[in-house]
């Protein structure tokens, strides 16, 4: 799941609620994915960004039905999250386990500032 291409999702996006946790070395990202199938899932890891994107399929619809309560979303949802310091993109690791998605992001720890140049 790590450094994926994106998918294409059509329509009006829900946004995904992240948790983002940083210790010494690592950056956790949790996210409650429940009924969104590993295939219906890109996440896409930048040094800097996480991209994740899905879908959530409704099932079965019921005809004539009268919709009481709609709080569930359902459809294509997407969430990018600037993170709080560099990582390895290529050492991420990302485990699905009773429907929460939790990537676990190795921190750079080199020198990633750039230096800026006066111009006149």
């Amino acid at each position: 799941m790590q450094n994926s291409t994106h998918k294409e999702f059509t329509g009006s996006e829900g946004q995904l609620a992240v948790d983002v946790l940083e210790s010494k070395d690592i950056i956790v990202i949790r996210a409650a994915i429940a009924g969104v199938s590993a295939s219906d899932l890109d996440v896409h890891v930048t040094n800097d960004i996480v991209t994740i994107r899905g879908e959530r399929r409704s099932g079965r619809e019921i005809q004539n039905a009268t919709a009481h309560f709609e709080e569930c979303f359902w459809g294509t949802f997407s969430r990018s999250i600037v993170l709080p310091h560099h990582v390895k993109p290529d050492e991420a690791d990302a485990v699905i386990e009773a429907g929460i998605l939790t990537l676990t992001l190795p921190k750079s720890h080199g020198d990633m500032q750039v230096k800026v140049r006066e111009v006149l």
